[in-house]
């Protein structure tokens, strides 16, 4: 059976006109005439039995149906090209892979650490694109993601298969100089770490994050602790940012300890309390469903390698 599709041709000139408003500047780009761009775009109405154009005194417009039509073919020629551009640079001997991820967890936890699959794998060249909510794999040019989640919302993603990577257990952290200031006698272990206990937390500011606001309340209930101003303090979206304002004094966070090796380290943070938040999160790696790709695999198969 035929598949129902214009010829290629006629979709770069409609792409590159409806980009530019104009045939003139769509041939220039395309180095064609313009009135071979044109006859493309009179070919593809006619395969489609609608106008994708109006046509105006000062150039071209788009209809409602080719506006919608533009916005639904334009990733999949971007993909086209990158597809071709990969392939020719790589011989057929190696590839990209396209990773959405969360990107807190990108900057903190995964470039940190991509370089050593760049040594096992110099054939493979990743590309990271934030992503933070579920998407039809379909309608983006992901080849996976990685996404901080309940158990449920996985299940509920439609046509994909999910790698648990590990759990989202967050901790609370702050500067060492604000539990100086609150608990001058305090002492470190010698991790340098704290172990205040959650009643003395109540007296420590706090910083909430945007996206959880319930967070602390969370915290502070588990540790057997009725906090009364436990939704107060500054709000910022990123566990990046909590980390920044923590850093800065501006009060505790609770954060993944996962994403905080560089400040535990160099002491800019420490963790105040032994106690954590084993939340219902967890990081997943989420691709369509079906047998991954090679080049795929051997990501999916490193990164299992990295969190056990």
């Amino acid at each position: 059976m035929r598949r129902q599709i214009p010829p290629l041709q006629s979709l770069l000139c409609f792409s590159a006109a409806a980009r530019h408003l104009s045939y003139t500047h769509a041939a220039q780009e395309l180095f064609m005439s313009q009135s071979a761009v044109s006859r493309q775009i009179q070919h593809l109405e006619e395969f489609l039995q609608l106008s994708v154009f109006h046509r105006t005194r000062y150039g071209v417009e788009l209809t409602p149906a080719g506006q919608q039509y533009y916005q639904q073919i334009q990733p999949y020629l971007e993909g086209l090209e990158r597809a071709t551009l990969d392939l020719m640079a790589h011989k057929g001997l190696g590839g990209t892979l396209k990773i959405g991820v969360v990107p807190t967890f990108a900057t903190r936890w995964l470039l940190p650490k991509l370089q050593a699959f760049n040594q096992l794998h110099p054939e493979i060249i990743i590309h990271l694109a934030t992503s933070t909510k579920p998407f039809l794999f379909h309608d983006n040019m992901f080849d996976a993601a990685i996404y901080a989640g309940t158990p449920q919302q996985v299940q509920q993603w439609p046509g994909i298969q999910h790698h648990f990577l590990m759990p989202e257990d967050v901790v609370a952290v702050c500067s060492p100089s604000l539990i100086q200031d609150y608990f001058p006698n305090a002492q470190p272990n010698l991790q340098g770490q704290y172990d205040l206990t959650a009643e003395q937390l109540t007296q420590l500011p706090l910083l909430q994050q945007t996206t959880r606001p319930s967070i602390w309340q969370e915290w502070f209930h588990s540790a057997g602790i009725l906090h009364p101003n436990a939704h107060d303090g500054q709000r910022h979206e990123l566990f990046s940012m909590l980390a920044v304002a923590a850093t800065h004094h501006m009060g505790m966070a609770l954060i993944p300890q996962m994403l905080l090796e560089k400040e535990l380290k160099d002491g800019s943070l420490v963790i105040a309390s032994q106690h954590q938040l084993h939340g219902s999160r967890s990081y997943y790696l989420i691709h369509a469903d079906g047998a991954a790709s090679p080049l795929l695999a051997k990501f999916v198969q490193w990164l299992k390698t990295v969190v056990e």
